[in-house]
C-alpha cells in the first residue's frame, strides 16, 4: 500500500505561482507512474502532468509551458510547479500514483484500487 499526503494549494492571483508537494509512503518500490489531477468545477478529471519512474515528463497541451511535474527521488516527494495561473486552472488538485502501468487520462478522481493510490486532494483557487 502507498499513502500519499498533499500540501501547498492555496489562493493566487491570475499570473501567480504555486508549487504543490506529495509525499509518498509506505510500499513504494513497484511505482511505475507518478502525476497530479485536478477535479474541474464541473466535476471533470482530468490528467494535468505526470513524471514516470524513468523521470520522463508529460503535460496536457493546455498546461504545457506553465505547469510540470517532477520528483525528489531520495525523499520520495512529488512536485507540481504551476506558473502563469489563470481562472481555469481553479480546480481541486490530487496527486496519484499507479503501479506497474501508466496513469489513465481521466479516472473518477479519489477513487482508488489495488494498482492507484491519491492523495487527499487540494484546493487551488485563481482570482482573476
Amino acid at each position: 500500500e502507498v499513502h500519499l499526503v498533499e500540501s501547498g494549494g492555496g489562493s493566487v492571483q491570475a499570473g501567480g505561482s504555486l508549487r504543490l508537494s506529495c509525499q509518498m509512503s509506505g510500499s513504494t518500490f513497484d511505482i511505475s507512474d507518478m502525476g497530479w489531477y485536478r477535479r474541474l468545477p464541473r466535476n471533470e478529471c482530468e490528467l494535468v502532468s505526470t513524471i514516470h519512474a524513468d523521470d520522463m515528463p508529460w503535460s496536457r497541451d493546455s498546461v504545457k509551458g506553465r505547469f510540470a511535474a517532477s520528483r525528489d527521488k531520495y525523499n520520495e516527494v512529488i512536485f507540481l510547479q504551476m506558473n502563469s495561473l489563470n481562472a481555469d486552472d481553479t480546480a481541486v488538485y490530487y496527486c496519484a500514483v499507479r503501479l506497474r502501468d501508466w496513469l489513465p487520462q481521466s479516472p473518477e478522481c479519489g477513487k482508488a484500487d489495488e494498482n492507484m493510490y491519491w492523495g487527499q486532494g487540494t484546493q487551488v483557487t485563481v482570482s482573476s
